[in-house]
C-alpha cells in the first residue's frame, strides 16, 4: 500500500489533494486536527492532517514449473481430514436429498408441483415440509383433493398467519435517527436516499444525513450527490466526537439518516467500531440492510455479527437481480425479524417499496402453474 500524509487548513481541501493523488479509490487512514501558534506565538492556526492511502494491484509471478512435476507431500492427517470433510458434506447432500423424497413420496401428486415451487424459491426444506404436511392435512380433513388455486389460498395463509405478528412497513417517523447498517455491497447509501427522498417529498419532513464511511472518498461523495439533490446538509462523522459535532449541527432537522461504513462484518472488530463511533443511546431505529444476491449463510452470519444492536427490521435489496426470494421468509422465520423495505433497482426514490406480509407471500407464490 501506497501511503502520504497530507496537511490543509480544512477537511475539503485536504480530500481534494488525496483524491489528486489516489483517485477515489483512496482509504483515510486517520485525520487529525492540529493546533499551531501563530504570529509572534499568540494566535493558534488550526490545520487538519490526514493520513490516506492506496492499494496497488499485485502480479504474483507464476512459479517454474520442473520436470518431472511431483506432486506436493502432504501430511497423513491432512488427506484423512480433506477426505472426511468432503464425504461429510457428500453425506449431508444424500440425505437432504432423501429427505425430500420421502416427504414428497408421503403426499399426493398434485401437491407436489407446488412443493417444488416453493423449494426452488428458496424456502428451507424443513419449512416446505411443514407447509406440505400442514395442506395435507386440510385435504385429509376435509376428505377431498384441492385444487391447485385452493392450494395456493391454503399456503396463502398459513404463511401469513406464520408472520403476521412481525414488524413490517417503513420507518416510522416517531423517532428522529434512522441507522442503516450493514455489509459492503449491498445498497446502502441508494437505499438510504430512496428512503430519505420519501420522507423529503411524501412527508415533508426536514432531512439530513451523516455519514461515517470515511474509508472511501467515493462513498461520501455518492450520498454528497443525492444530498445536494434533496438540498439537505450532509456531515462526515470520522469518530465519536465529529458524531456528536454532527449531531448538533443538525439539530433543527426533523429526520437524520446514518449512512454507517460499508465493511466486511463477518469480522466482529467492524461491529466492535461502530459501537464506539455511533451514539446507539439517542432515540435511533436501526435496519439491517441485506442483499437477495447473497447466499444465504452468509446473511445469516452477518445477521448473528449484529444481534449486538437493536436491529427494527430488514431492509432486503436487489429482488430484481433474484429469481427466488424464499431467503427472505427463512430469515424473518428464523430471527422474528419483520421487514421494512425491498428494492428492486437503482432508480430514486421509485425501485423502493414498504414491505407488507401479504404482498410478499404473492410473490413468493407468483408463477406457481410453471414451476
Amino acid at each position: 500500500m501506497k501511503m502520504k500524509k497530507y496537511s490543509a487548513t480544512t477537511m475539503v481541501e485536504a480530500m481534494k489533494k488525496v483524491r489528486a493523488d489516489f483517485g477515489d479509490d483512496a482509504i483515510i487512514l486517520s485525520s487529525t486536527v492540529v493546533n499551531t501558534k501563530g504570529f509572534l506565538g499568540l494566535f493558534k492556526k488550526k490545520s487538519v492532517e490526514v493520513v490516506a492511502g492506496f492499494d496497488e494491484p499485485t502480479f504474483k509471478a507464476p512459479e517454474p514449473v520442473y520436470e518431472p512435476a511431483l506432486p506436493p507431500l502432504r501430511q497423513p492427517n491432512q488427506v484423512v481430514s480433506t477426505e472426511l470433510q468432503q464425504e461429510m458434506i457428500e453425506m449431508k447432500k444424500m440425505l437432504k436429498s432423501m429427505q425430500q423424497t420421502v416427504t414428497h413420496a408421503q403426499l399426493p401428486d398434485e401437491l407436489k408441483p407446488l412443493l417444488i415451487h416453493l423449494e426452488k424459491q428458496g424456502l428451507s426444506s424443513e419449512y416446505v415440509a411443514q407447509l406440505g404436511e400442514a395442506l395435507f392435512s386440510r385435504m385429509k380433513s376435509e376428505k377431498r383433493d384441492f385444487t391447485l388455486g385452493e392450494q395456493l389460498e391454503a399456503v396463502k395463509e398459513i404463511l401469513q398467519t406464520s408472520l403476521k405478528d412481525l414488524p413490517f412497513g417503513g420507518i416510522s417517523f416517531d423517532k428522529k435517527y434512522i441507522n442503516v447498517l450493514g455489509p459492503t455491497g449491498v445498497g446502502k447509501t441508494t437505499t438510504i436516499a430512496k428512503i430519505a427522498a420519501r420522507a423529503l417529498l411524501e412527508k415533508k419532513r426536514k432531512i439530513g444525513f451523516i455519514t461515517t464511511d470515511t474509508y472511501r472518498i467515493a462513498a461520501i461523495e455518492q450520498l454528497r450527490t443525492y444530498a445536494n439533490l434533496l438540498q439537505a446538509p450532509v456531515e462526515v462523522a470520522y469518530n465519536s466526537k465529529d458524531f456528536a459535532l454532527a449531531i448538533e449541527k443538525l439539530a433543527d432537522r426533523d429526520l437524520i439518516f446514518i449512512d454507517t461504513a460499508g465493511r466486511n462484518y463477518k469480522e466482529a472488530k467492524f461491529v466492535e467500531d461502530l459501537t464506539r463511533l455511533i451514539d446507539f443511546t439517542l432515540e435511533m431505529e436501526s435496519y439491517l440492510v441485506l442483499s437477495l444476491t447473497s447466499k444465504e449463510e452468509d446473511m445469516k452470519t452477518i445477521i448473528e455479527q449484529f444481534k449486538l444492536f437493536p436491529i427494527e427490521k430488514f431492509i432486503f435489496t436487489k429482488m430484481d437481480e433474484t429469481e427466488s426470494i424464499g431467503a427472505m421468509f427463512n430469515l424473518m422465520r428464523q430471527y422474528q425479524i419483520g421487514t421494512a423495505y425491498y428494492t428492486d433497482g437503482q432508480e430514486v426514490p421509485e425501485d423502493i417499496t414498504e414491505a407488507d406480509y401479504e404482498v410478499l407471500v404473492q410473490l413468493l407464490l407468483k408463477d406457481v402453474a410453471d414451476a
